[in-house]
């Protein structure tokens, strides 16, 4: 049986600009977001996939440089945050696996501590050469707010991926994403909020997808950060 919260819970994506291999100023970004977050109200805060490190590095040895472990700087002060502000984060991180291999991972942190890390399975374009692919099933958390479960971006195109989630009773799907803009007819939503969307309604799922924005290396992104409810194709 899902665990229901008491009372609605307020859910913040925060679109922040990463810059790749800046971890001092990345964190300072982080930090700012998830403390407007929280002074907006908000009881569960979603950063972007790779908020910590920035995206489009030039090389494996450039996301080596830049990689931390779940008990390095960078996720004990989330935890630190999420204690004090009293909510769950989840946000993206480069994790160092080990001497020679990188995951694309997101770690969902409580005012309890780290509960979880998950590493994204599904690798896009020039990602397979710097990251080693996840080989676990898509987690579901449970916390004091409800269930609560993760992907990273592209395994959101994958429609086996979201519904090991929903078959698992989540009641939210947070999802820490990067989208390249590849262009659309003007007037149109991205093309990754329509998934969303269609994810969200055939599941019966929350979902809230956290995107970035800022120009990185030649790259612009969608943004299109969007909550989206479980049951009508609305989306905030």
């Amino acid at each position: 049986m899902a665990e229901v919260p008491p009372q609605p819970v307020r859910v913040a994506c925060c679109q922040i600009a990463p810059q790749v291999g800046a971890l001092r100023h990345n964190r300072e970004l982080c930090t700012q977001a998830i403390f407007d977050a929280a002074r907006a109200g908000a009881q569960v805060v979603v950063l972007p996939e790779l908020a910590q490190s920035g995206y489009v590095f030039a090389d494996p040895a450039e996301a080596r440089s830049v990689a931390e472990t779940p008990d390095g700087v960078t996720l004990q002060q989330w935890q630190q945050l999420a204690r004090e502000l009293n909510l769950v984060l989840i946000a993206g991180f480069c994790e160092r696996l080990d001497d020679t291999r990188l995951a694309n991972s997101a770690a969902l942190i409580d005012p309890s501590g780290l509960r979880a890390v998950y590493r994204k399975a599904h690798l896009w374009d020039a990602e397979k050469l710097i990251f080693t692919p996840g080989d676990a099933l898509p987690l579901v958390v449970p916390t004091a707010l409800g269930r609560i479960g993760m992907l990273i971006c592209y395994d959101l195109e994958f429609p086996e991926w979201v519904r090991q989630v929903a078959l698992q009773d989540a009641q939210l799907l947070c999802v820490p994403t990067n989208w390249p803009d590849g262009g659309r007819p003007a007037g149109e939503r991205p093309s990754e909020v329509v998934r969303v969307q269609a994810n969200a309604a055939f599941n019966r799922l929350f979902i809230a997808a956290s995107g970035r924005c800022g120009p990185e290396r030649g790259v612009t992104w969608v943004g299109g950060s969007v909550i989206v409810d479980r049951f009508l194709p609305r989306w905030t």
